[in-house]
């Protein structure tokens, strides 16, 4: 079978501890069912692979990263240009994974990311960080101060004519949303699209996404939806 162009894999939420199987039915994997559809929908037509994989177990698991060694798996196994869009534990091993060369883009949605979390795997990859100011269950701030960090460490912040996020860390609030992304659950899967979009066509579109990389590519602070 010819494998597709590029990929992109959309990855759940789980717990900081839990070595038991992921089940399908699980409310975390499937908040992800409507990211799915809305990125099939956006690269139909495209010679691109949209999945949504189950961690094999719940659980991070310290030092053992479980999540992160599936996403690297699975990586290995497509061997073309991917895509990761990852939400909590999801956004987490996401931001982990992007140190693999073939990881070309991250969106980490409403990431858990605690202090000391790394920021090397993030040189020449487009994040995108994006946390509703509701979230009581992983820390939105902890997400503006991994974003300082990369920005000022080891990601290089864009010259303004780099616009299209390449190499660079954009930062999105969202208003008045929590951690399930419910409340403005439309405008949440529209970053992931349009985080998808870009990276695949390598040029800007009107949209929140752009906008925040032009904010990024200037210096400015986070956008603000």
């Amino acid at each position: 079978m010819t494998p597709p162009a590029s990929a992109v894999l959309i990855l759940h939420g789980g717990r900081a501890t839990g070595r038991e199987p992921t089940a399908p039915t699980q409310l975390a994997v499937l908040r992800m069912i409507p990211f799915e559809r809305a990125v099939r929908h956006a690269t139909r037509g495209r010679d691109v692979a949209v999945s949504r994989p189950r961690f094999r177990v719940r659980g991070w698991n310290g030092a053992e990263a479980s999540p992160v060694a599936d996403v690297y798996a699975i990586i290995e196994r497509l061997g073309v240009p991917v895509v990761l869009i990852g939400h909590s534990m999801g956004a987490r091993a996401a931001l982990r994974a992007a140190g693999h060369p073939l990881v070309t883009a991250v969106a980490a949605l409403a990431p858990w990311l605690p202090a000391g979390e790394p920021v090397s795997p993030l040189p020449g990859k487009r994040v995108l960080l994006a946390h509703g100011d509701r979230d009581t269950v992983t820390d939105p701030r902890a997400t503006w101060a991994y974003a300082e960090r990369a920005r000022h460490g080891a990601v290089r912040v864009p010259s303004r004519g780099a616009r299209d996020g390449a190499g660079a860390v954009a930062v999105i609030e969202v208003a008045g949303d929590g951690h399930a992304m419910l409340r403005r659950a439309a405008l949440w899967h529209r970053l992931a699209v349009e985080l998808t979009l870009l990276s695949l066509d390598r040029r800007t579109a009107p949209g929140p996404v752009a906008d925040a990389f032009s904010r990024a590519a200037d210096g400015s602070p986070r956008l603000v939806l």
